[in-house]
């Protein structure tokens, strides 16, 4: 029993037959359109320039004609004289003059030699004579109806017509053999377009088929996780633009990935420090290593409320993400919400030793959310309470700048180099590794800070101080430039 599979049938929905037939179609098409063009225009030329050829003979013969009617006054001359009317005809037409032999040979005696009969490829030597009442007087009265008139003219009026009948068929069959010719010509032209078009068709399809196979395979790759794929992205055109953007997807995606790792890591230890604490704490309790007494309890609290605020913290920024996060929008006056920040401040910045310069413009209103914006400047204010060494100084600025409120937060040192700049608004950063709980947070008040800022149309960015420290500048749209 044979169990060879079946090979399957060309597929026609691959992009690189669909390419090739549309280009060996088009370039096809286009052959066969020149084919049909050139032969129907050689045709036509050559019909056209022979019709030219009889009309410029029979004016020659109409010329001779008027001066045999002036010198004879009338038509009787060539009609009795119809050997005249024949000679006449030959010169018209360009034939020799007759042989002696055809003159003088007595009728219906053929010559000794046939005479060699040089009739011209363009006209039917079939003339007719017409006067000028269009009476025929020479030539085959059947023909009448075939013939085509030309006025004979003299001393301005009109005195006869030649007819003659275009050799149609004749002419057809010189122009069929011409134009046998040039079709064979035309057609071994358009094949050799259409094998061309094949060709480079065929190269063509599979040229960009297989740039484009590369970017499949890529994404491919992306799919099962391998973000390390890069593709070559020589040259300018669409697809090397593609393949740039592919690796910088690739980039993005293997960035995000560590990224969320580095996310998940954090997280888990952010949860793991209190929750260790509290389950030492219980423990102790116990055992009755530790007392039950409000010292103990008050530990446990201040624990139970760091995590709290951690997975709040957490929540409010997967909810920003989103676009969930709720704003209540109202005029603000900005000013007034800085005050409330520093009034409540005002003893940590005393215990920390800094000093604290404002200078507040009252131009300040902005649209926004009270809570919102007041959470910006408590989680500026906490994370100039942790990094600012003692004694120190904080200076908030806030003036009017066009049409925004801005607002320069800035605290003296220690700095921050300027690799960490950028990423003091990613979740989870803190410049120090290192550095204990007791002077550092979670890293999430200034992302949060960020979201809120955004939300609010306006901006947050961070440089170097003055001071020594770090600079904050944040930018609202005011009140009165949103509405004019």
């Amino acid at each position: 029993m044979n169990t060879s599979a079946t090979p399957s049938p060309p597929r026609f929905d691959r992009l690189r037959i669909k390419l090739f037939l549309i280009i060996a179609g088009v370039n096809a098409v286009l052959a066969i359109t020149a084919y049909l063009f050139f032969s129907w225009s050689f045709d036509r030329g050559v019909a056209e320039s022979l019709k030219q050829a009889d009309v410029a003979r029979l004016d020659s013969m109409i010329a001779t004609l008027v001066v045999g009617y002036e010198r004879e006054g009338g038509w009787a001359w060539i009609v009795k004289d119809k050997d005249r009317w024949d000679d006449m005809s030959r010169s018209a037409l360009g034939l020799p003059p007759r042989a002696p032999e055809e003159v003088d040979a007595k009728p219906g005696t053929p010559p000794l030699e046939p005479p060699v009969r040089e009739y011209p490829l363009t006209l039917n030597r079939r003339l007719l004579l017409f006067d000028a009442e269009r009476k025929l007087l020479i030539g085959r009265a059947e023909r009448v109806v075939e013939a085509e008139l030309k006025a004979i003219e003299s001393k301005g009026r009109v005195v006869g017509y030649v007819g003659y009948i275009p050799r149609l068929q004749f002419v057809e069959s010189v122009g069929r053999v011409y134009s046998d010719r040039q079709d064979s010509r035309f057609a071994a032209l358009a094949a050799g377009m259409l094998a061309t078009a094949l060709l480079l068709g065929a190269g063509l399809a599979h040229w960009l088929t297989e740039r484009v196979r590369a970017v499949a395979r890529g994404t491919a790759a992306l799919i099962q996780g391998d973000y390390d794929i890069r593709l070559g992205a020589k040259g300018q055109d669409e697809l090397a633009q593609l393949a740039r953007d592919f690796n910088k997807l690739a980039e993005t995606l293997k960035a995000t990935r560590e990224a969320r790792s580095q996310w998940i890591a954090d997280i888990a230890h952010e949860l793991r420090t209190p929750l260790a604490i509290l389950r030492g704490e219980i423990e102790a309790l116990q055992d009755g290593v530790r007392p039950l007494n409000p010292t103990t309890l008050g530990s446990l609290a201040q624990e139970v409320n760091r995590l709290s605020r951690l997975v709040e913290d957490l929540h409010l920024l997967s909810t920003a993400d989103r676009g969930a996060l709720t704003y209540a929008f109202e005029p603000q006056d900005l000013r007034e919400l800085i005050e409330e920040s520093v009034e409540q401040h005002a003893t940590p910045l005393r215990e920390r030793g800094l000093r604290l310069r404002l200078n507040l413009t009252s131009e300040t209103s902005v649209q926004g959310d009270a809570v919102r914006l007041r959470q910006v400047f408590d989680n500026l204010m906490q994370n100039s309470l942790r990094y600012t060494d003692a004694p120190g100084e904080l200076q908030v600025d806030m003036k009017r700048d066009g049409e925004d409120v801005v607002v320069d937060w800035q605290d003296s040192s220690p700095g921050v180099s300027a690799n960490d700049m950028p990423k003091l608004t990613d979740r989870l950063f803190r410049v120090e590794a290192s550095r204990n709980r007791d002077s550092g947070g979670a890293g999430l008040g200034l992302a949060i800070a960020r979201a809120i800022v955004l939300a609010h149309h306006g901006s947050m960015s961070a440089q170097s101080s003055k001071l020594g420290g770090l600079w904050w500048q944040l930018r609202f749209p005011s009140y009165r430039g949103l509405h004019g």
